[in-house]
């Protein structure tokens, strides 16, 4: 009994300083865990941290696979870096594959008397003990295992030192859910971000743009060169031929598609805001600047910046704009302090700017920086061959939009070929989208058409365009498609269409009255 006693009053002390020490080690643990979501680096310095100040030596975490099951040695102490292989384990093999198999803490006395120690990483002494236990996020879910080697005696404690290691499990479990949770959340933004970059790449590509002409093929020519380079690009054309399309081209397809694309509408603004929106302001730079503003440039840094209507902005303006093209650099709106900026800047017009630098209303100089790569957009008139394609494309827009499927007809087709079109593209999608609403079956054909009023707007006084000349056999046309023809190409006299056709009169009027054509009056 005596014996006994003086045992305990040996252990005792010995199991008090090994509690003060566990605490402590905790509290270290714990800090770490907190300050970073790095879970490799974290997991190396709490097994540090266990073998410096709680004579858990030798130690090693090994995670779950989430595609395969298996246990990837993930951290390591006490062997160097560079002569340690990446070790797996599958559920149940060895020592480490029964904790995640079973689920259960495992404390061997002696490493050489276990015969499912595997001794894969040459890490641990044979004649010291070994404890793992099993990393468990929440109430069943079994992610790793946490393993160390006893040091320095006190063997006889090898059930606190286990109690204690599962402890610090826990801490580290807590730490796993939470870097799986953010690594879910990264594979998710990661694959969102992709598809948007898909999709911005789809819809501003070069697929976008439609035309087969000389003037367009030379024109995509151009782009593409000039799209590799950070060069100052100016596009001309006309009110609605595209000009923006062909800016969102140029970026993404340049080196700076990764970087944002910012767009400004020169003529929307007044110049004092105008001013404040490209270059930003500070608090308090005027009435109602309650906080610090970024600027168009500062967004667009690394990017492109695409100031429409530049021919717009007015004298004083022009010499604020030319200062940043010129040195790349600005002060905010009641600001002092200057910001420099890495932005290509890709402008656009539908004015005469050499008209304009000769009356005095545009700096020359400024003319001179924006105009160093020139690209002309073609006005609509001028490659009608690209009028039917376009339409197609445009027609296969709207359907998407609306949800539906639309089908435009070779008669429709054929008007659209006959206007001028001072609105150009967009003026041609107006129509097409105004003749698909007042379509109720989704077929988009000439009388569609005519309920936009287009053939009212096109006709000279008193005398229709001339219709295009067609291939009244052409195996392509169904039969109301081939009796229009003939009709256009008669100047709707019925007679003549017959005669073209090889019909008697009679006929032609009973095909245009089963066929439910609309005859024109001229």
């Amino acid at each position: 009994m005596g014996a006994v006693q003086s045992l305990d009053v040996h252990v005792e002390p010995e199991r008090m300083r090994l509690l003060e020490e566990q605490l402590e080690t905790l509290f270290r643990v714990s800090r770490v865990l907190s300050r970073s979501l790095e879970l490799a680096e974290t997991l190396d310095k709490v097994l540090q941290i266990l073998d410096e100040h709680a004579g858990m030596s030798r130690g090693m975490v090994t995670l779950a696979q989430p595609d395969s099951g298996d246990l990837l040695v993930c951290a390591l102490h006490g062997v160097e870096p560079e002569r340690f292989t990446p070790v797996r384990y599958q559920p149940g093999e060895g020592i480490v594959g029964a904790i995640i198999a079973e689920g259960t803490t495992v404390v061997v006395e002696r490493i050489a008397d276990e015969p499912r120690f595997l001794g894969r990483l040459g890490l641990y002494d044979p004649q010291r003990p070994f404890i793992g236990v099993p990393i468990q996020v929440g109430d069943e879910e079994l992610v790793g295992v946490l393993a160390a080697q006893p040091m320095g005696g006190a063997d006889h404690l090898l059930a606190e030192r286990a109690r204690f290691l599962e402890m610090v499990a826990n801490l580290i479990s807590r730490n796993v859910r939470l870097s799986q949770e953010v690594e879910q959340e990264r594979r998710s933004l990661t694959d969102e971000r992709d598809r948007l970059r898909r999709a911005v790449r789809g819809n501003y590509g070069f697929n976008n743009i439609v035309g087969r002409t000389v003037q367009m093929r030379r024109l995509f020519e151009q782009v593409r060169q000039v799209a590799k380079w950070s060069t100052t690009v100016l596009i001309r054309g006309e009110s609605g031929t595209g000009k923006e399309l062909i800016a969102n081209a140029i970026h993404y397809n340049s080196p700076r598609a990764n970087n944002a694309c910012v767009k400004l509408n020169c003529a929307a603004l007044p110049e004092n805001l105008l001013e404040s929106e490209l270059f930003g302001h500070e608090k308090g730079a005027f009435t109602g600047a309650a906080y610090q503003r970024k600027g168009h440039f500062e967004r667009a840094h690394g990017g492109t910046l695409f100031l429409d209507e530049i021919g717009e902005i007015s004298g004083s303006f022009q010499a604020k704009l030319l200062r940043v093209l010129q040195e790349g650099e600005f002060e905010r709106v009641g600001g002092t302090r200057t910001i420099k900026v890495d932005v290509r800047v890709i402008a656009a017009t539908n004015r005469d700017l050499e008209a304009s630098v000769a009356s005095g209303d545009f700096r020359e100089d400024l003319y001179y920086r924006l105009n160093v790569m020139p690209l002309y957009m073609p006005a609509l008139r001028e490659r009608r061959e690209d009028i039917p394609d376009l339409a197609r494309f445009l027609v296969g827009r709207i359907a998407k939009s609306q949800g539906r499927h639309l089908e435009l007809t070779d008669s429709a087709i054929r008007l659209l070929s006959r206007p001028d079109w001072p609105g150009n593209v967009r003026e041609l999608e107006n129509r097409l989208e105004r003749a698909a609403i007042m379509s109720e079956d989704g077929i988009i054909d000439r009388d569609a058409i005519g309920l936009t009023g287009l053939e009212e707007d096109m006709l000279a006084p008193g005398r229709p365009a001339a219709a295009p000349a067609v291939d009244l056999d052409s195996p392509d046309l169904d039969e109301r498609e081939r009796v229009i023809a003939a009709l256009e190409q008669a100047g709707w006299v019925q007679a003549k269409a017959a005669r073209l056709l090889g019909m008697t009169p009679r006929q032609i009027a009973y095909r245009i009255q089963i066929l439910n054509i609309k005859m024109r009056r001229i």
